[in-house]
C-alpha cells in the first residue's frame, strides 16, 4: 500500500512537472487593457481570450491584465516597442500620437455624426490604409477591426450644459488625443488630459468641472457616485479601440498560428460592436434611473457648431499633422447623416 501510494505520488508530481515545463516552453501572449473587468470593451476581449485559449491551448501561453495592471493605455505602446507586453487594444486618442491620420475621425467634419458613418470609413480603404500607416510607425500588427466604445459626450458635475454657451471656461477632462483638446478649446472649455487612474483624485480634488466620455464609461466606474450629475449628449466623436500585437511577436508565430488569431477577434467584432450599443443604452437607463439629467442638443444646433468647428480644420489637420488628402478624400466620397 506504502508502495502504491509513494508511486501515485511521484507520478502526479511528474506529471505537474510536465504540465509547467509545457507552458514555460509556450510562448506567453500578456494582453493589457487599462479599463475596468466591467468595461464592455474588457469583457469583450475577454470573450477572445476564452475563445483564443481553447484553441491555442498547446500553442500559445495567454494572460490578460485588466485595470491598468501592466500598463496605462498611454505607456502601453511604449511597453508592446520594449517587449513588456505583446498585445494591446488602446484607444484611438492613445494611437494618433504615432500614427497622426487617426486623428481623421476626431476632426470637426465627423462631430455629432452617426456610428455608421463612422465605419464607412474605418472599415474601408481609407481605415485599411491607416492600419497600414500604423503598423509600419510602430512595427505592430493590426490583427483586425476596431472595437467600439460608442459616442463620447460632455457629462457634467455641478454645471448643468443647456446649450453650448455653457461650456465656455469649463474644466474638461479628456481622456487624450490632440483633437479632443482642440475640439474643447474650439468649444469653449479648457481640456485637460489626465489619464484614467487619476481621475477619481482629480474629481474628489474639484480640479475638473466635466468628462468627455461615454455613458457605459460613467456607469461601469460609478462615477455618478463621485459627482457626475448632467450630461450635453452631442456626439463629440466615436471612440473606438485598435487591437495591436508587437511586431517582433507577430513574426515569430507560425501562418496557422497568425490566422486562428485573426479569425478569431474577427469573429467577435460584430458581436463586440452590438454590445456596445446595449451597454451604451443600459448605462444610460441605470445613469437617468440614479438621477442623471440628460440634455440633447437640437440636430440644427449640433450641425451649426459642426460648421463652426469645420471652418477651423484646416487649422486641426496641419496642427495634428494629418494627410490633408484622407479628410479630402472623405469629404468628397461621403455618405453624410
Amino acid at each position: 500500500m506504502k508502495v502504491f501510494i509513494s508511486a501515485a505520488i511521484i507520478s502526479f508530481f511528474l506529471l505537474m512537472f510536465q504540465l509547467v515545463g509545457l507552458a514555460a516552453s509556450l510562448p506567453l501572449m500578456r494582453i493589457s487593457l487599462e479599463n475596468t473587468e466591467t468595461h464592455v470593451q474588457t469583457r469583450m476581449v475577454e470573450l477572445f481570450v476564452q475563445e483564443l485559449r481553447e484553441k491555442l491551448k498547446d500553442t500559445v501561453a495567454i494572460e490578460l491584465y485588466t485595470n491598468a495592471q501592466l500598463f496605462r493605455d498611454k505607456d502601453v505602446i511604449q511597453a508592446l516597442s520594449q517587449g513588456k507586453v505583446e498585445m494591446a487594444i488602446p484607444g484611438t486618442w492613445h494611437v494618433m500620437n504615432y500614427e497622426p491620420n487617426i486623428g481623421v475621425f476626431l476632426l470637426p467634419f465627423f462631430y455629432g455624426r452617426t456610428a455608421q458613418m463612422t465605419y464607412q470609413v474605418v472599415d474601408g480603404y481609407i481605415g485599411k490604409s491607416i492600419n497600414t500607416g500604423i503598423e509600419n510607425k510602430m512595427q505592430v500588427k493590426v490583427i483586425g477591426r476596431w472595437l467600439d466604445l460608442g459616442h463620447a459626450h460632455l457629462f457634467s458635475m455641478s454645471k448643468k450644459i443647456e446649450r453650448y454657451e455653457d461650456i465656455q471656461g469649463l474644466r474638461v477632462r479628456v481622456a487624450g488625443g490632440v483633437a479632443n483638446e482642440y475640439r474643447i478649446k474650439a468649444l469653449g472649455g479648457v481640456p485637460m488630459s489626465v489619464p484614467w487612474p487619476d481621475l477619481s483624485a482629480y474629481m474628489e480634488q474639484g480640479r475638473i468641472d466635466a468628462i468627455l466620455t461615454s455613458y457605459e464609461t460613467i456607469q461601469s466606474a460609478h462615477l455618478d457616485k463621485k459627482g457626475i450629475r448632467y450630461v450635453f449628449e452631442d456626439r463629440e466623436y466615436f471612440p473606438q479601440y485598435i487591437p495591436i500585437m508587437r511586431g517582433s511577436f507577430w513574426k515569430k508565430l507560425s501562418t496557422e498560428t497568425r490566422k486562428i488569431i485573426q479569425e478569431t477577434w474577427e469573429k467577435n467584432v460584430d458581436f463586440a460592436r452590438e454590445q456596445a450599443v446595449v451597454s451604451q443604452e443600459e448605462a444610460k437607463k441605470k445613469l437617468i434611473r440614479n438621477g442623471l439629467q440628460v440634455v440633447t442638443p437640437a440636430k440644427s444646433a449640433i450641425e451649426k457648431w459642426r460648421n463652426t468647428l469645420s471652418a477651423s480644420q484646416s487649422g486641426f489637420v496641419k496642427a495634428m499633422h494629418i494627410d490633408p488628402d484622407i479628410i479630402r478624400t472623405i469629404i468628397d466620397n461621403c455618405q453624410c447623416d
